[in-house]
């Protein structure tokens, strides 16, 4: 990947980093070399200005356009300008801002963030962290205590490269050697390839991680095969986001939570993103999937949309046992079986306090549930999973190492039940064209939608038990498919 630091002048950036190489923005946006030349490049943009229409927003604007990967993008040019969006975004670092800060006897404070590095070593991560929400190479932080004396973010700045205090300079072209070594983006660091992979995980989430550290490694040699540079990113790197042109979440998803702003940010500069945000919003919400399959007539045990004024309704229509649910669970917590109107009661005063919504099902008992992937709107594997030794639940959560897990029975999709199959993929057209692991419960004959999650468990020696490396492939091959159709509709 080509790396250009682009500024208003060459002499603005007066460092030499290793394979960077240093424009002035009138020659990027006029020349035909970089109209016309490779996609994948990497631009720094440094202008003195990103005022609305002036030459630095257009080197962003510009680079977007023509495939390049800018930093900073336009919607965070949109971003640093807008006061209500410095707040909201500033908002999710609170707790960090009021631990860095509560030391300082002023009530003031200037905090100068240089490729998401500070000179003191101790505003390391709050610094890092800032970059991620504002992704611009040089800015400037002014913070100030409120009435209340907690510390709030009042203004965010670019800084002109030119406009750097002499004392700051070795810092920053440290920082930025740093930046650009070892990354993605850096020429000398690997062979180049079509397109780059980022696939967030957490390497620090064991139990129910959604892929185990062997089903990642063999979504990077999937993706090598197909001429395509998969690397692990983590949440500490969403200021890298945009030196990829896809991004793959394998870590449990939440809404107010950043695998969601990773897959926001990634579908708004038009990367291929799965999974979607789309697909996270209506996944993780069980309210919005029951009313959505009673909607569209699937198939689901007989549900109750839960409410203060209406736990009568459970103890007359679906009697106990019955299962409640939190709105958000994943991996069985948050669900618990109700075995009395007492019991209801007391669940219902726990779980309401986070949503004013739940969910009560009537309780199908089964020794397994079928779990159907889906990928790009068609069946992908087929498990049998079975309950947790002694639990009606495939994962006992209080209970760690062996006996946590049921066993799984991977077979071949042809040879699961038609009926299961078939539900499983009208349910998950419903969502989106991403990747989905519907579960389907076997009851009397009969097959029932109990939910369908974004993000599904593919785990060597268990999903991939068929297909083998067929499975790593073929889903990388739809990446590499939208990637294509992406990059020919910029040609166009």
């Amino acid at each position: 990947m080509t790396v250009l630091i682009v500024a208003s002048d060459v002499t603005d950036w007066p460092f030499e980093i290793p394979g960077v190489e240093v424009v002035d923005a009138w020659t990027y946006l006029t020349s035909p070399e970089f109209a016309t030349g490779a996609r994948s490049s990497r631009v720094v943009n440094l202008c003195r200005s990103y005022r609305y229409q002036s030459t630095g927003y257009y080197v962003s604007l510009l680079a977007e356009a023509r495939g390049h990967k800018p930093l900073p993008g336009v919607i965070t040019l949109q971003d640093l300008k807008t006061r209500a969006s410095v707040k909201v975004l500033s908002d999710e670092l609170d707790e960090l801002i009021q631990q860095n800060l509560h030391p300082l006897q002023s009530s003031e404070f200037t905090l100068s963030v240089y490729f998401g590095r500070n000179m003191a070593r101790r505003y390391d991560r709050l610094a890092l962290h800032l970059f991620n929400l504002f992704a611009a190479p040089l800015l400037r932080f002014e913070f100030a205590r409120n009435e209340e004396g907690q510390w709030q973010i009042r203004k965010v700045q670019t800084v002109a490269s030119h406009q750097l205090p002499d004392s700051h300079k070795p810092f920053v072209e440290e920082s930025a050697q740093r930046y650009f070594s070892g990354r993605a983006s850096s020429p000398r660091s690997r062979k180049r390839t079509r397109f780059d992979l980022a696939i967030l995980h957490d390497p620090d989430e064991k139990q129910n991680a959604p892929s185990n550290e062997l089903a990642l490694k063999r979504f990077i040699k999937a993706a090598k095969e197909q001429d395509v540079y998969a690397e692990l990113i983590t949440k500490d790197d969403y200021g890298r986001l945009l030196e990829f042109d896809a991004l793959f979440i394998r870590e449990t998803t939440f809404v107010n939570h950043h695998t969601y702003r990773f897959a926001r940010r990634a579908a708004k500069e038009g990367m291929v993103v799965i999974d979607d945000p789309v697909s996270i919003l209506r996944c993780t919400n069980k309210v919005y999937l029951a009313e959505m399959l009673a909607r569209h007539k699937i198939e689901i045990p007989r549900s109750i949309v839960v409410h203060r004024d209406n736990l009568r309704r459970i103890v007359e229509e679906l009697g106990f046992p019955c299962v409640l649910k939190k709105p958000d669970s994943a991996f069985s917590q948050g669900v618990v079986k109700i075995a009395s109107e007492e019991d209801l009661k007391t669940r219902f005063a726990d779980y309401s306090g986070d949503s004013e919504l739940l969910i009560a099902q009537e309780f199908l008992p089964t020794t397994f549930d079928w779990r159907i992937g889906i990928l790009d709107q068609k069946p992908l594997y087929a498990c049998r999973y079975f309950m947790a030794p002694g639990h009606w639940q495939i994962v006992k959560q209080e209970r760690d190492g062996r006996g946590r897990y049921g066993k799984t029975e991977t077979l071949p999709v042809e040879l699961a039940p038609r009926k299961a199959v078939k539900l499983a993929l009208k349910a998950a057209n419903l969502i989106g064209d991403g990747l989905y692991g519907v579960d389907v419960k076997e009851s009397n004959g009969n097959f029932y939608i109990i939910e369908v999650n974004d993000n599904p468990n593919i785990d060597s020696d268990s999903e991939d038990a068929i297909l083998k490396e067929d499975l790593y492939n073929r889903i990388m091959e739809v990446f590499v498919r939208r990637m294509e159709q992406k990059r020919a509709r910029l040609d166009d």
